[in-house]
C-alpha cells in the first residue's frame, strides 16, 4: 500500500519528538511504500534532511508557507476575475461561514492563475472590504487589507500545492497538513487518517495569544483560520488518532466525531536501553540531571537553567546536561548560553545532538520544562533507562509520571507547574538528595513503559488501523465498480 505521510515543520528536517515518531512508524511497516509531503517555511530549508530516510520511503515532496509566486500572471492590464461560484467559496472562508472547500480545491488545483494576482485583485479586495465594514471598521483599512493578505498567502500556497497520489494520506496534525489530506481525498479518492500528538488548534491558539508579532485585533482571525482547517480534517477523516484520553476529549470539543477517534499511545524500543553505559568515574562526583530536548522556546530552557541555578545552591554537586540540537532557533540558543554566563552558573553542559543511549545511563534523573507537549518520548526513554523524571504539567506528562486510574504502581517522578522556577528547583533538590527514592521511582517508570508504551504495542495498533484503511479503500473501489 502506498501511504503519504503529511507533516508540518518536522520530519525529516527536525530531530526528535514527532519526527522521531514518524521515522519509527515508517520503519515499523517495511511492507508499505511511503512518500513524504512535508510542509516547511520556505525553499531555504529544501532538502536539508536531518534523518537518513528509510528504504521504503520512495519520494519526498515539499509544500511552502512562504514562496515565490510561480503562478501564471495575466496579460498587461488584465486581472483574474473569479466566477460567482468561486467568489462565493472564497467569501465563505474569509467570513467563517461553512467553507465551500471543494470549490476552492477546484479553483486552486484546476485553474491556472497567479496567487499574487488573486491577493491583489478586485475580488479579494471586495470581500475583505465587506468583512472589514462588518467587523473591524474601527481600524485603518490599509493595515487590515495587508494583514489579511499575509494571513491568506500561506493558505493559498498550500491550496496550490500539487498533492501526490497515494492510497492513504496519513496526516500528522490537522491545520495545513489536514487541509492537504482533505484536498487529496477530494482529488484522488484516497482514505484519510489524522494522527494528532498535540492538539494542533489549541497549540496554535496558545501561541497566538502569547505572540507579540500579531496585533491583538488580528489574533482571532488567525485562530479562526486554524479552526476551520482543522474542522475540514476532522470532517473528512476516515479515522483520527490521539495519544491519551484528555486529547480525545479536546478533539471532540473541537468538532471531531467520537466514533472516529482511537487512542494510540506512543511506543519505544525498550530493548535499546537494556545494556547502555552507566556513570563514568568523573560522573561519580556529580548528581547528573539530563534534559533530552531541542533548545527552543517551547521547551522553556531558560526556566530550566534558572531552576537549576537555585537547586545548585542547595546541592553544589549538581550538573545539568542539555542534550539536543541547538540549530532550530539559534537566537534562542544564544540567549540560553548568555543566561548561563551572566548568572555565573557552573556545570551546565550543552552537548548538541547526541545518541541518547550513550548518555542517559549516566544521568540520575531527567527534566522536561516544556510549555506544551503531547506524550513526550523523552519521558518514555527515561523510564526505559530506569530514570525518574521531573516534568511540567502539560500534555500527558501527569499520567505518564503518576499513572492512570488503571495503573496503580505509583509515582515515577515529580510534576511541576509551567514556568514555576521555585517548584522545579525544589523538585531537582529533592531527587538529588533522595537516592533511594530516585531508584524506586526509576523502577516504577520502567514497569510503566513496559506495560503500556512498548513499540510493539504501537505497531500492533497501527497495523490494525492501516488494515482498516485498506479495507475501506477496497470497499469504496467495489462500490464504484457496482455503479
Amino acid at each position: 500500500m502506498r501511504i503519504c505521510i503529511v507533516a508540518e515543520g518536522c520530519y525529516p528536517y527536525v530531530v526528535g519528538g514527532v519526527s522521531g515518531w514518524i521515522n519509527s512508524i515508517i520503519k515499523s511497516f517495511p511492507e508499505h511504500e511511503f512518500v513524504i509531503l512535508s510542509i516547511i517555511s520556505d525553499r531555504s530549508m529544501s532538502g536539508k534532511f536531518k534523518y537518513t530516510l528509510p528504504e521504503n520511503v520512495s519520494e519526498v515532496y515539499e509544500a511552502y508557507l512562504d514562496d515565490y509566486d510561480w503562478g501564471t500572471r495575466p496579460k498587461e492590464g488584465r486581472r483574474t476575475h473569479l466566477t460567482p461560484k468561486q467568489y462565493k467559496a472564497l467569501r465563505s472562508v474569509i467570513f467563517n461561514y461553512e467553507p465551500e472547500w471543494y470549490a476552492l480545491f477546484d479553483l486552486f488545483q484546476k485553474t491556472s492563475f497567479s496567487i499574487d494576482d488573486i491577493l491583489m485583485g478586485a475580488d479579494f479586495l471586495h470581500i475583505v472590504q465587506e468583512f472589514y465594514d462588518k467587523n473591524y471598521s474601527q481600524i485603518v483599512f490599509s493595515d487590515f487589507l495587508w494583514t489579511m493578505r499575509s494571513i491568506y498567502l500561506p493558505l493559498f500556497l498550500i491550496l496550490k500545492t500539487k498533492v501526490p497520489e497515494a492510497e492513504v494520506y496519513h496526516c500528522v496534525s490537522t491545520g495545513y497538513a489536514g487541509l492537504l489530506g482533505g484536498m487529496a481525498k477530494y482529488l484522488h479518492g484516497c482514505k484519510l487518517l489524522i494522527s494528532e500528538h498535540g492538539i494542533y488548534t489549541r497549540e496554535r491558539e496558545e501561541e497566538l495569544l502569547k505572540a507579540s508579532w500579531v496585533a491583538g485585533i488580528y489574533k482571532n482571525i488567525w485562530i479562526e483560520q486554524f479552526k476551520k482547517m482543522s474542522q475540514l480534517a476532522y470532517d473528512r477523516a476516515d479515522r483520527v488518532t490521539c495519544l491519551y484520553e484528555h486529547a480525545r476529549e479536546l478533539q471532540m470539543e473541537l468538532g471531531c466525531s467520537r466514533d472516529k477517534i482511537e487512542i494510540t499511545p506512543n511506543g519505544i524500543d525498550v530493548e535499546r536501553f537494556l545494556n547502555i553505559p552507566g556513570k563514568t568515574p568523573e560522573d561519580e562526583n556529580y548528581v547528573n540531571i539530563g534534559a533530552i530536548v531541542r533548545v527552543s522556546p517551547i521547551k522553556e530552557i531558560k526556566t530550566m537553567i534558572r531552576a537549576f541555578a537555585f537547586a545548585k545552591k542547595e546541592v553544589p554537586n549538581l550538573k545539568l546536561w542539555i542534550m539536543g540540537p541547538t540549530d532550530e532557533d539559534e537566537e534562542y540558543a544564544r540567549e540560553c548560553y548568555e543566561l548561563v554566563e551572566v548568572m555565573g552558573i557552573q556545570d551546565v553542559v550543552f552537548t548538541g545532538r547526541v545518541e541518547v543511549t550513550n548518555y542517559i545511563g549516566r544521568m540520575d534523573y531527567t527534566v522536561l520544562t516544556s510549555i506544551s507537549e503531547g506524550q513526550p518520548l523523552t519521558i518514555l526513554e527515561s523510564f526505559a533507562a530506569k530514570k525518574p523524571v521531573i516534568a511540567t504539567d502539560v500534555g500527558d506528562c501527569r499520567e505518564l509520571i503518576y499513572g492512570s486510574k488503571d495503573d496503580t504502581d505509583g509515582e515515577a517522578g515529580i510534576i511541576c507547574h509551567i514556568m514555576n522556577i521555585e517548584e522545579i528547583a525544589h523538585a531537582m533538590t529533592e531527587l538529588a538528595i533522595m537516592e533511594e527514592k530516585r531508584a524506586q521511582m526509576g523502577e516504577i517508570g520502567f514497569r510503566r513503559v513496559n506495560n503500556y508504551y512498548r513499540v510493539e504495542m504501537m505497531r500492533e495498533k497501527y497495523t490494525g488501523i492501516y488494515d482498516d484503511m485498506k479495507d475501506l479503500l477496497y470497499e469504496s473501489v467495489s462500490e464504484r465498480w457496482k455503479i
